[in-house]
């Protein structure tokens, strides 16, 4: 009994983490999509070129969501078993 009532648990949790990791790239997505958007907006106007921080912010953006997308096709991966 105790065993059955384990694996519940196991599936419920595993359903959770699975859910919370997707909604939270989802929502990184999200914010990479307007960013990108903005950016490719104010590319046709003549503007100073990007600071230093700008750069180096798009950079850890850039990082963050190929880290994001890494981690998703892990899951995948995982959760075929």
């Amino acid at each position: 009994m105790n065993q059955i009532i384990n694996m519940i648990i196991r599936q419920v949790m595993n359903q959770l983490v699975r859910r919370g990791i997707s909604a939270g790239i989802n929502q990184a997505s999200k914010i990479g999509k307007n960013r990108s958007g903005r950016d490719m907006a104010d590319a046709g106007t003549d503007q100073p070129q990007m600071s230093k921080q700008d750069r180096q912010a798009g950079r850890a953006s850039q990082q963050n969501g190929k880290r994001a997308s890494q981690s998703m096709k892990a899951v995948r991966r995982v959760t075929k078993l």
